[in-house]
């Protein structure tokens, strides 16, 4: 078994969890609110810009000049590509470049990138690349479960074939292959660190749909 596989293996009940959200299950229904896509849309704009800062910060940790090209580009595709299509999505829902300024992140996005950029500053490359993964592999995966059973003129059909895409799982066999050869040449304390980062990561990719799903917000005193 791959070392990626083992870390996919190891958490495949909170996988199962995220699939059966309340946001996912409604996702590939067509049934979820447009305010509660707006909430999950504006939010995951807000992340798009950090990971891509963690993507570049771990680009320029590599220890190779394929890594460099490998995460210098996915930081590229998280701030532009992405950004663009959630563009086009804010602007069919409705969402105003001032509305979308004036949103704060809400705590479970400001938890998961500041997670994703402290771990890439501060970890060894193989545990940055770890903490990374779950949000290329989940996505891609959550994104070929609704494909399969997506609702006929689903409203959500264009981010289901963003996410079930080819070319967005090509890039997931890309840094599963590189967290493959790194933990191949690590020793059993680094192994460790990268099962435990990429466990928080996808604890908190969880935690990013439920919070959408809640309409979640700093409460009372913490606005």
């Amino acid at each position: 078994m791959s070392f990626s596989q083992s870390l996919w293996d190891a958490n495949k009940p909170l996988f199962q969890s995220t699939l059966e959200l309340p946001f996912n299950q409604e996702l590939a229904a067509g049934t979820l609110s447009q305010e509660r896509f707006r909430h999950y849309m504006i939010q995951d704009a807000h992340y798009l810009v950090a990971y891509g800062r963690a993507l570049a910060v771990t680009a320029a940790k590599s220890d190779n000049a394929e890594g460099v090209v490998q995460f210098a580009n996915a930081a590229n595709e998280a701030v532009v590509v992405e950004r663009a299509l959630h563009g086009g999505f804010m602007r069919d829902f409705g969402i105003t470049a001032e509305q979308f300024a004036a949103t704060p992140l809400t705590p479970a996005c400001h938890h998961y990138t500041s997670f994703l950029v402290s771990t890439a500053w501060s970890k060894p490359y193989p545990v940055a690349v770890a903490a990374l993964l779950p949000c290329f592999w989940i996505y891609a995966e959550v994104g070929r479960d609704i494909h399969a059973r997506s609702a006929k003129d689903n409203p959500y059909q264009a981010w289901v074939d963003t996410y079930a895409s080819e070319e967005f799982h090509t890039a997931v066999r890309g840094v599963c292959a590189t967290v493959d050869r790194l933990a191949a040449d690590a020793n059993d304390a680094t192994r460790a660190a990268m099962h435990a980062a990429y466990k928080d990561a996808a604890r908190l990719e969880w935690m990013f749909w439920d919070s959408a799903y809640r309409l979640d917000e700093w409460q009372g005193a913490l606005k």
